[in-house]
């Protein structure tokens, strides 16, 4: 008897201190145009990374899965999928932030360590204010949203993602599974530097460059340019290629 394969499941993972509404609006798109199974991911700000890990886990249980990511969710994905190659097929990394464990001057957890300092002394109504007159709208609308729905233990999912180590060059150099990697050019919290260091580290990767104004005008660019690089490096032998491109 012939047996279908198993559907492919995509789990995307929001960044710092976002929420499972722009992880979906990022990668839903190109997921669903594909016909795959999708699944955005709530973090738990009490337990972030043990509850994405989890949802990765839970996937994995039904099926292969393609792990996308934003930010400390693209290194989530793509620990957890250097830890099961087998489970995967392949990773979106978006606006990667930094590598490797020593972060004291990464821009992102220093944000996350600043900003979880200032809730914790002034209240979330009034770090938002300021959050709001210093973002673009779109990201400020985003991060407001994604804020109120984890207070009051946002600062301890803040400092949690501050203190998250970052895969080191050795670590991405042994990651044996397809990688796209989406850098934005003009983001100074996620260097395009590190996006680019990233895609030459890893042993199957390709690189795409985007800007903070297309990404503003259209989350989804994040997932239609990963899928559109990793559809490139997965053999058509495999037969997951030709789900990964566009219907």
């Amino acid at each position: 008897m012939l047996r279908t394969p198993p559907q492919v499941t995509v789990v995307a993972l929001p960044g710092t201190g976002s929420d499972a509404d722009f992880a979906a609006r990022a990668f839903g798109p190109a997921a669903h145009a594909r016909g795959l199974a999708f699944h955005a991911v709530e973090p738990d700000p009490q337990a972030v990374i043990g509850s994405c890990t989890a949802a990765l886990d839970a996937a994995a249980a039904r099926g292969p899965v393609l792990a996308a990511g934003i930010s400390l969710g693209a290194a989530i994905a793509l620990d957890w999928a250097a830890e099961h190659p087998n489970a995967v097929v392949g990773v979106i990394t978006a606006l990667p932030a930094w590598t490797g464990a020593e972060t004291a001057t990464c821009p992102a957890a220093l944000s996350a360590s600043v900003t979880a300092e200032q809730l914790r002394a002034d209240g979330l109504e009034a770090v938002i204010e300021r959050m709001r007159a210093s973002s673009p709208p779109w990201l400020a609308d985003a991060l407001t949203q994604s804020w109120r729905g984890q207070w009051p233990h946002l600062p301890a999912a803040l400092d949690e993602a501050a203190g998250y180590a970052w895969p080191s060059l050795e670590q991405l150099a042994a990651t044996d599974v397809p990688v796209a990697v989406v850098g934005a050019t003009d983001d100074p919290v996620h260097p395009i530097a590190v996006a680019e260091e990233w895609a030459t580290a890893l042993p199957s990767c390709r690189l795409h460059r985007v800007t903070l104004t297309e990404l503003g005008a259209d989350p989804a660019i994040l997932g239609h340019a990963g899928f559109a690089e990793l559809s490139t490096l997965l053999p058509a032998t495999h037969g997951q290629r030709k789900s990964l491109q566009d219907n």
